[in-house]
């Protein structure tokens, strides 16, 4: 049985809490301080099982969006704006959010911008949003096939993490998260590296997803990713230094992959996966990865089962269109691109223009 643990940060002078727990809260717990009718439970479809569960569910306002990545957009904020304004809700309200990351950063941004913006907790039900999606207060959409092109900094006031929930999720959930997990580890934590590296991982064999068969270790990987990402982001709330931009490790790759593939096509978590080893290839060549380095992470990526080749697997290939697409993503630059490399520890920024992107060319076969 896991032990309750609560972290608190601070964003821009706004408490936090993360509560990783054994299971879901009551309603009375995830409204407090709120009244029910005054409460808007967002969902998606497949986490509407969840959230009905509930007890105490039934007083609040129920609102399910379609699942997946192609629902990250206007009209799912629309539809819970909608709902809130039909259930009558008021400055003050609340907003709970159950589900992966792609509900949490809706709900969050719903929250940002409704009535000028009202308070929002969320349950997060992924490994992916446990680690890394819930924790830090970035929400947003995609638009224009760009990922998380429209956004805001809305930070929860609480998040809840129940672990038994991960029970639920396929094996692509738990692979996608597993990539967040380790991109924390190169980051901030070594502890992180050696644990992915002394126990067996296989996200094809059945038993492993379930969640009590890893129950200590993954408890141990989820508190840890919690702390790391809170102390980063409370440095940085709002990514105007270099600090909170270090959590990006992998996602100018990655983020270029998911849009050239089409949202949705390669999950997050691996498209990040990916990315990170394509930063380790620049890191060798820009002088910046020491080639041990790079060896050791690309090895655990190959181990927990990502692809490591330049060339991801698609039907297609085409590196200039990767090179585009990472033109088109939020992270540049007065018109430069930014990586995050790996560096002998930790992870530093890069900056490439136009003269050195025959370096980025190399990295993608």
């Amino acid at each position: 049985m896991v032990r309750d643990v609560l972290h608190s940060f601070t964003f821009k002078g706004k408490t936090s809490s993360v509560l990783i727990s054994q299971s879901i809260p009551e309603m009375e717990r995830l409204s407090a301080g709120y009244s029910l009718s005054q409460s808007l439970v967002v969902c998606d479809t497949n986490t509407k099982t969840i959230a009905s569960s509930i007890p105490g569910i039934n007083h609040a306002r129920l609102c399910v969006i379609r699942s997946g990545e192609d629902a990250k957009n206007w009209q799912s904020v629309e539809q819970i704006l909608r709902a809130a304004a039909e259930a009558g809700i008021g400055r003050d309200g609340l907003f709970i959010g159950i589900g992966g990351g792609v509900v949490t950063d809706l709900t969050a941004f719903a929250a940002a911008i409704y009535m000028r913006g009202i308070v929002v907790r969320l349950v997060s039900t992924t490994v992916l949003g446990m680690v890394d999606a819930s924790v830090g207060g970035k929400t947003g959409f995609d638009f224009l096939g760009i990922k998380n092109l429209v956004g805001a900094f809305h930070p929860a006031d609480e998040i809840f993490m129940p672990l038994s929930v991960l029970e639920t999720l396929p094996a692509s959930e738990w692979k996608s998260g597993f990539a967040e997990i380790l991109k924390t580890g190169i980051l901030a934590d070594p502890a992180i590296i050696d644990i992915l590296q002394q126990y067996p991982i296989n996200f094809d064999d059945p038993d492993f997803l379930s969640y009590t068969s890893k129950q200590e270790w993954l408890s141990d990987l989820i508190h840890r990713c919690v702390a790391a990402k809170g102390k980063i982001v409370e440095s940085d709330p709002e990514e105007t230094g270099t600090e909170r931009a270090l959590l990006n490790l992998g996602h100018t790759y990655g983020h270029a992959l998911e849009a050239v593939a089409g949202l949705g096509t390669v999950s997050h978590g691996e498209a990040v996966a990916w990315g990170i080893g394509r930063a380790c290839e620049l890191g060798e060549l820009l002088g910046i990865t020491p080639k041990e380095r790079k060896t050791r992470i690309l090895t655990l990526l190959e181990k927990l089962g990502y692809c490591i080749a330049s060339r991801y697997p698609l039907s297609f290939w085409d590196p200039e269109k990767i090179i585009q697409a990472m033109y088109s993503d939020k992270k540049k630059q007065q018109g430069k691109l930014r990586f995050i490399i790996p560096a002998a520890e930790g992870a530093v920024i890069k900056t490439i223009d136009k003269s050195d992107i025959d370096l980025v060319l190399k990295t993608l076969g």
